[in-house]
């Protein structure tokens, strides 16, 4: 029986002034109960609109249907039918831009609680599994994936289940990416990420740590060691920067190295001896999901914390919850506003970052209207610590590992929507290809390019 209520059912979560506090999930996830109320809410619409929403095409009204009926171990085998990380992509996906964007419940209320639904059955399966995936039987065919992202799971997991004998190359000493380095533990614990990659492994998936394409190894070398194709899923971790005065001052980090210092180096926990800055006051500059990211994690290493975008409320570009959490936790925001120069004094240390006020003209290239600045409404936050959260662009190391690959002006890989690039047997996907995306297109990208080498090994 359909449930027409117009509001989701509540998922509970930790107190905002519990959780500024600890790095445990913020999300406590449905229980039983919970998710049944929200899977009777879904009508099961024949032309599945949420599915065509989704990058990599899961069966949500197939694997909703089983929620309501408490068939919760079979929910989970539908959605991994083509999701090879549901307990990750029901966590950080954007759904209200894609998924539950599409659902038809949303045109007269709330949509349907997809993405609380699919972390609730992998959570169930990671609960009540009592074996990993069995690996099928190998072909006798070598793929290399060069990153373990996203992008390169996907593409590596999907082969895998082909027959493929597949190796991941993973630069860190640990495998996962941006969902190890990027994503905070409070959002996307640690240990979901290393439970997935051990169900890859289960699959036959080989993984090497510490290996950096262009210095470890060059694609020629790949070839010469008998691998038939390379997928490159190396991502965008080159951070931007503003180019301002004082850019270079002790206390000013890029969001990729202030996040991977906390996340992947664990600073975060008590007693670490990672080095990480403890400031007082934090300036977070940029307004995406990295942004809130930072912000969220500096206050929870005690810092006060601004963030700084240069647009309104309504273009800031981070996921409504995560910048609503941020608020909860106690982040400012300090919107219209953008930094003109990083102030520090005699010992190039950081105490302020001088700013001017914004107001929005016309639109630009993307629809949003175009910040310009308002005349004489300079100002000074005091801050000492900045965290310049503005994108990243991809590695240029991969350029030594990857003589003759066509790239663009911004150093990302040129390729066609399969994956295919300038040099045979050669594919990429992901950030590496898009710039700074979000997880499921990644996830997405190398799906398509895993069906893509399978066609061209196979002929």
């Amino acid at each position: 029986m359909i449930d027409h209520s117009l509001k989701k059912t509540q998922m509970a979560v930790q107190p905002p002034e519990e959780r500024c506090k600890n790095f445990r999930e913020v999300a406590l996830g449905y229980t039983e109960e919970q998710a049944r109320a929200e899977a009777a809410r879904c009508l099961g619409c024949k032309n599945r609109p949420c599915t065509d929403g989704c990058p990599v095409g899961v069966d949500i009204r197939g694997f909703i249907a089983h929620i309501k009926e408490g068939n919760y171990g079979e929910a989970y085998e539908v959605i991994s039918r083509t999701s090879l990380l549901p307990a990750v992509c029901g966590r950080v996906c954007p759904q209200e831009k894609q998924c539950e964007g599409k659902c038809v419940r949303g045109i007269k209320g709330e949509p349907v609680g997809i993405g609380r639904l699919e972390r609730f059955a992998a959570d169930f399966h990671a609960k009540t599994a009592t074996k990993l995936p069995e690996a099928p039987e190998k072909n006798g065919k070598r793929v290399a994936v060069i990153g373990s992202g996203p992008a390169g799971l996907a593409c590596a997991g999907e082969l895998a289940r082909r027959g493929y004998d597949v190796t991941v190359f993973e630069a860190l000493h640990v495998a996962g990416g941006v969902l190890v380095y990027g994503i905070p533990e409070f959002r996307l614990p640690k240990e979901i990420v290393a439970r997935s990659i051990e169900e890859l492994e289960a699959l036959g998936v080989h993984i090497v740590t510490d290996a950096v394409a262009g210095k470890s190894f060059t694609l020629g070398e790949l070839r010469e060691a008998g691998f038939g194709a390379v997928f490159l899923g190396t991502g965008a971790g080159l951070p931007k920067f503003m180019g301002i005065k004082g850019e270079n001052a002790k206390g000013v980090f890029s969001a990729n190295e202030y996040l991977t210092r906390v996340n992947l180096m664990k600073a975060y926990e008590e007693g670490s001896e990672t080095p990480v800055f403890r400031a007082k006051r934090v300036a977070v500059v940029g307004g995406g999901n990295v942004a809130m990211d930072a912000a969220r994690t500096a206050r929870r290493l005690g810092a006060e914390v601004t963030v700084v975008y240069r647009r309104s409320r309504a273009e800031l570009p981070a996921r409504e919850e995560e910048a609503a959490h941020a608020e909860e936790e106690g982040v400012l925001f300090r919107l219209l506003a953008n930094p003109k120069e990083i102030l520090t004094d005699g010992e190039d240390n950081v105490i302020g970052m001088k700013c001017v006020e914004m107001e929005l003209g016309e639109p630009d290239a993307s629809g949003r209207r175009r910040p310009r600045e308002k005349a004489g409404s300079e100002f000074v936050l005091g801050t000492d610590c900045v965290i310049m959260a503005l994108g990243t662009s991809p590695n240029p190391l991969l350029k030594r590992a990857t003589a003759g690959l066509e790239t663009g002006e911004r150093g990302e890989i040129v390729a066609d929507e399969d994956g295919r690039t300038s040099l045979e047997g050669v594919f990429a996907g992901g950030d590496a290809v898009t710039g700074s995306a979000t997880v499921i297109l990644a996830m997405g990208a190398g799906k398509r390019a895993a069906a893509a080498i399978d066609e061209y090994l196979k002929n």
